[in-house]
């Protein structure tokens, strides 16, 4: 696979293959209109007013795309270029923009397969797709587009808390099926077991009866349903979330992380030994594979661990992992059958394309484990708009198994077993209504070009990270960029996991905090959208803060080794830093050192002017 001849390129390189597809796409829309009932009589014959008319509302057409062209070359990001080291936003492939585009004259509607017989399909064929990449087994598990990541997880905490509840309600209905389980015993019945009993529940036709009897119909009880445990590196989608779906934000709690801002398993161990004592359920845990703020991945493979130990003293709760940034990562880790290559050959495959020989060459051990550790998972986010490399927007909520619908579909989800090629309504068990069908046919035409194993979007990923690499490493190697008399000193927070870089300068000798976020907030003006015309900026980079409320004491680690006292750190609570997430694979190629240098030298001429 030729990396280079998947995207358009950053000089339109492609731009003759581009020109074509195009054609052919309006070409085939116009003859697909031309030849539905032929016979058909066309739009009347326009009288000399009538033709005025059509000549000033094309006009106004034409004035209005001009606008909006002028406007777009003005305002917009160029994210195909590889100065481009802000937010993870990217060029998008070829085939799923043109696939996008041509799906769009169609305009189908995937919340009801009568809008989208076309689309609907592609759909669940790219959610199966989704399913075995995470490790799923396609045949059992279930996945769907959505608007991204954050709805993804509305819909993974809106079927964790619906099937938690099912146990009581059972107990209610079919008192039989439970026993004299008391309140702690209905609250740790493991998710597997609970789809279980449902299977008896439907086959006793009681269905509608237990979900009338559960949280779905008559609310979070009085007491709550337990607490649900997420990273201090949490996307902010978590907070909502429990907000919007009654769990309460004060049923949240915040796991600490590590120096690699990764979660720490430890106090994740501690919170829930705690809660076993005070007999307060866990309902959810979530993992983070690929932080949004550090790229940080978390390990997994000891949660999972963590909850089988849990299940031997009788206690269980739901693991959710947030890979809506690095789930396509998984893709690495690949072979052509799906299945998990030996952490060897993934080294082997990394150092093949000519990158880091050394022993820090990606991926670490951890990293690996964490990756192998997904199948596991209850439920998992990813989101092709990220590193799917697809336009927006495009997430996706996956389970391992579709009869966990059953809690939430406004219809039994059995009903589709008897009809797999006409899946009906996805709006009937989705959080959204209307759904535009083109996403949906993005992210296939993606997958038909970009296998998802190693040799497909993992060649394409591998050669995103490592552009990160070198970018972290340029900044560890050159720690000090002089400017006349002044010396600014420049620090990585951690390691990247995978491609985001976090960093931050400070002048030499200078022991304020807020003197340091000045000079980085300064600093990120010039390289974004802040310093004029974006499209004119020679690099362009995000930013993001790290503050006490977030993090606790953790960033003073960072603030201290760029020489700011604990002090000011007590003082400020807070550090601004510069964020690069690299996710175009062009950093990766050999003409690197030269995009290196115009950095360094665009960066001393900025530096300059703030002096």
């Amino acid at each position: 696979m030729d990396i280079n001849s998947l995207f358009l390129g950053p000089k339109s390189e492609n731009e003759e293959f581009f020109r074509d597809m195009l054609q052919f796409m309006v070409n085939d829309h116009i003859g697909w209109r031309k030849y539905f009932h032929p016979d058909d009589a066309s739009l009347p014959h326009l009288d000399e007013d009538a033709r005025k008319e059509k000549k000033e509302t094309l006009d106004r057409t034409r004035e209005a795309l001009l606008e909006l062209a002028a406007n777009l070359q003005v305002g917009s990001v160029p994210w195909f270029s590889p100065r481009y080291l802000g937010h993870m936003t990217t060029d998008t492939l070829m085939a799923s923009l043109l696939g996008y585009m041509l799906t769009l004259l169609y305009n189908p509607n995937n919340c009801a397969y009568e809008a989208s017989p076309a689309t609907t399909p592609m759909e669940i064929e790219v959610g199966r797709q989704l399913a075995a990449m995470v490790g799923y087994d396609p045949l059992k598990a279930w996945g769907h587009i959505t608007s991204g990541g954050t709805v993804a997880n509305y819909e993974a905490m809106w079927i964790a808390r619906n099937l938690r509840s099912i146990p009581f309600a059972i107990q209610k209905v079919m008192p039989g099926l439970m026993g004299e389980m008391n309140h702690w015993q209905l609250s740790n019945v493991p998710g597997p077991k609970i789809l279980d009993l449902l299977d008896q529940v439907k086959t006793s036709g009681k269905l509608e009866e237990v979900r009338d009897a559960s949280v779905r119909s008559l609310g979070i009880p009085a007491g709550g349903m337990g607490k649900w445990l997420v990273p201090q590196s949490k996307h902010y989608s978590w907070v909502k979330a429990a907000d919007i779906l009654g769990i309460g934000q004060d049923q949240l709690e915040f796991v600490k992380v590590k120096k690699d801002y990764r979660m720490d398993v430890g106090h994740l161990k501690h919170l829930i030994d705690g809660l076993i004592n005070e007999e307060t359920p866990v309902l959810g845990v979530v993992v983070v594979i690929g932080t949004t703020e550090e790229g940080a991945v978390d390990e997994l493979d000891k949660v999972i661990a963590l909850r089988q130990d849990y299940e031997k003293q009788n206690t269980w709760f739901h693991i959710h992992v947030d890979a809506a940034y690095g789930g396509y990562v998984r893709t690495a880790f690949l072979d052509e059958n799906n299945q998990f290559l030996p952490y060897g050959q993934v080294k082997s495959q990394y150092l093949a394309q000519g990158f880091d020989e050394s022993d820090t060459a990606w991926p670490e051990k951890s990293v690996y484990n964490a990756f192998r550790a997904m199948a596991a998972a209850d439920s998992i986010t990813v989101d092709p708009h990220k590193m799917g490399y697809v336009p927006y927007a495009a997430g996706a909520i996956l389970l391992p198994d579709r009869r966990a619908l059953d809690t939430i579909s406004y219809f039994a989800a059995y009903v589709f077993e008897k009809e797999e090629k006409n899946p009906m309504l996805l709006g009937s068990y989705i959080m959204e209504g209307s759904k535009a069908g083109a996403v949906a046919a993005a992210v296939w035409t993606a997958h038909r070009v970009v296998s998802l194993h190693a040799g497909g979007y993992g060649k394409l990923i591998r050669n995103s990270i490592e552009g990160a690499y070198r970018f972290y490493y340029s900044l560890k190697t050159n720690p000090v960029i002089k400017i006349l008399d002044k010396e600014y000193h420049v620090h990585c927070l951690c390691k990247p996991d995978i491609n985001i870089v976090i960093y931050a300068f400070n002048q030499k000798g200078n022991t304020s905090l807020k003197k340091m976020n000045e000079l980085n907030q300064k600093i990120y003006e010039k390289f974004s959208y802040r310093s004029g015309p974006v499209y004119a900026s020679d690099y362009i980079m995000s930013k993001t803060s790290l503050s006490y409320e977030e993090y606790g004491d953790r960033p003073a680690l960072f603030t201290h080794a760029l020489g700011i006292p604990h002090s000011e750190w007590e003082k400020e609570q807070e550090v601004f830093v510069l964020r690069s997430c690299i996710m175009t694979p062009l950093l990766a190629q050999s003409n690197y050192s030269e995009y290196w240098n115009v950095f360094i030298a665009s960066l001393k001429d900025k530096l300059a002017e703030l002096a």
